[in-house]
């Protein structure tokens, strides 16, 4: 155990029990600027920690008086400015997940890729700037920006959210957002980045259910010239794209099987093979991932694997429904047509009370994105005094059943609109009143179908069996933005 002046805030604990791979992390770092401690036990690091402040300890996962996850677990708790990372054998992804759960930063294996512990070890340091105190971890953050300013709320669902937020965001470890269709899961993913030590690195969002199966190796990981038909160039796949920074896979459980395994050899292995390739690529990306579906059901039901799950899964973030926090409905719509009369250069419109109550009863299976249609609609067609319930058009509470009346079959999982053929006058359905009604259902079993496709209008266009040309006309027909 070796130590000096603690003067310089890049200092580094080193903890392993094998000699050689100390003097290779300690050469290593002290050519990246850093200064560094070396201990070969957990009593040793111990005493260490107590003593002196470092800016990252690297700790080996096998010590002789115990294991690596127990210093990981106490300097989380002890130490929590101080980001940990695991050296773990080659391989052992049980471990590294293990790790990664304890609290980890990161892990790097054996034998150590220089490269990638230099990457490490840069990321970490920019992980210098304490967060804000726990205490403060509750209150809403600052609106900033529309991105933070839909995060915003009060309810106790919302703090909770803010504040596992705040410690996910210090990590690198892989966080599967869990949640409904519409609660901001994409939102959520670039505050993690945003708030990180790759803040200054690319973000990358992509729709794992929008991107065609016979494409997929070819989007995630890029091509060379000349490795199938069509490929006329070199192109830089996803995984390259996002180099420094975040990958947010959406809808991941979108994925087919075969692009399961190779997306996981991917992640385990921090490399990738474009197609046509003779050799890999290193590539240093944090992985997010994001559902509306229960993963954990689709690996019960063995369509999804479990070995992904649990590589993807090392932290789970569930954002919480709309209906979960209803108290923050008030704030999320002032904070939404602020930012639409700020768009369009008009007067923020007054939300009447009785348009706060007709949304306070509706249940939102859109959630905050189905508000911010709801409300933009409404500020279109709202006079100069206000927004009041009517200009909402909420859909009624009780909703029966209705056969859809566009081609193809009626979409899963919707009911149509409370409108009554019964109460047509069949007098006058020869004339306005039928064209009208089906164009009402019509539009109406529209705008359910984006908001459960969270507006995707290709799988919109899918789940009404109509073509995607037959969507877009029927849209431009009936003014649905």
């Amino acid at each position: 155990m070796n130590t000096f002046d603690r003067s310089s805030p890049n200092s580094v604990l080193v903890v392993d029990d094998e000699r050689d791979i100390r003097e290779l992390l300690v050469l290593t770092l002290g050519r990246m600027g850093l200064k560094c401690d070396t201990a070969s036990s957990l009593q040793d690091a111990r005493a260490l920690l107590q003593r002196n402040q470092y800016a990252l300890c690297l700790t080996d996962m096998r010590l002789a008086d115990g294991s690596g996850v127990e210093l990981v677990q106490e300097i989380s708790q002890l130490y929590a400015h101080t980001p940990v990372a695991m050296i773990t054998a080659f391989g052992n992804q049980e471990a590294a997940v293990e790790a990664l759960k304890a609290g980890a930063f990161d892990f790097v294996s054996k034998p150590v890729d220089l490269s990638v512990l230099r990457g490490l070890v840069q990321h970490a340091l920019k992980l210098g700037t304490p967060p804000r105190p726990a205490s403060d971890a509750g209150k809403p953050a600052p609106a900033t920006g529309s991105m933070l300013s839909r995060l915003l709320g009060q309810s106790p669902a919302m703090a909770e959210l803010r504040t596992t937020l705040a410690k996910v965001a210090r990590s690198q470890a892989p966080v599967y957002i869990a949640g409904e269709s519409g609660v901001g899961k994409e939102l959520v993913a670039r505050t993690i980045h945003d708030e990180g030590a790759r803040a200054a690195g690319p973000f990358v969002p992509v729709n794992c259910g929008a991107i065609p199966a016979e494409l997929m190796e070819s989007e995630f990981f890029g091509h060379k010239k000349g490795s199938f038909t069509g490929a006329h160039a070199d192109k830089t796949g996803l995984f390259q794209a996002a180099e420094g920074g975040t990958l947010f896979l959406d809808e991941i459980a979108e994925l087919p099987m075969a692009m399961q395994v190779k997306l996981l050899r991917a992640i385990q292995e921090k490399s990738v093979r474009p197609v046509g390739a003779n050799a890999e690529v290193a590539v240093d990306v944090r992985i997010l991932s994001a559902t509306h579906k229960n993963l954990a059901a689709l690996v019960d039901e063995g369509r999804f694997r479990h070995d992904l799950y649990y590589r993807i899964n090392v932290i789970e973030l569930r954002v919480p429904p709309l209906r979960e926090r209803r108290q923050d409905l008030p704030l999320l719509a002032d904070a939404i047509l602020t930012r639409l009369a700020a768009a369009q250069g008009r007067p923020h419109p007054t939300l009447h009370s009785d348009a706060i109550e007709a949304l306070a009863h509706y249940g939102f299976p859109g959630n905050v994105r189905e508000l911010e249609n709801i409300l933009e609609r409404a500020f279109a067609l709202a006079d100069d005094d206000g927004i009041r319930a009517a200009d909402l058009r909420l859909p009624e509470p009780q909703r029966p059943a209705t056969p859809s009346l566009l081609p193809g079959h009626a979409p899963h999982g919707h009911v149509a609109h409370s409108l009554d053929p019964s109460k047509i006058d069949p007098r006058e359905s020869a004339t306005s009143a039928l064209p009208s009604f089906i164009e009402e259902v019509e539009r109406k079993t529209i705008e359910l179908a984006l908001a459960d496709n969270r507006f995707n209008k290709t799988r919109t266009a899918a789940q009404l069996g109509i073509t995607f040309r037959a969507l877009r006309y029927k849209l431009k027909k009936l003014g649905i933005d």
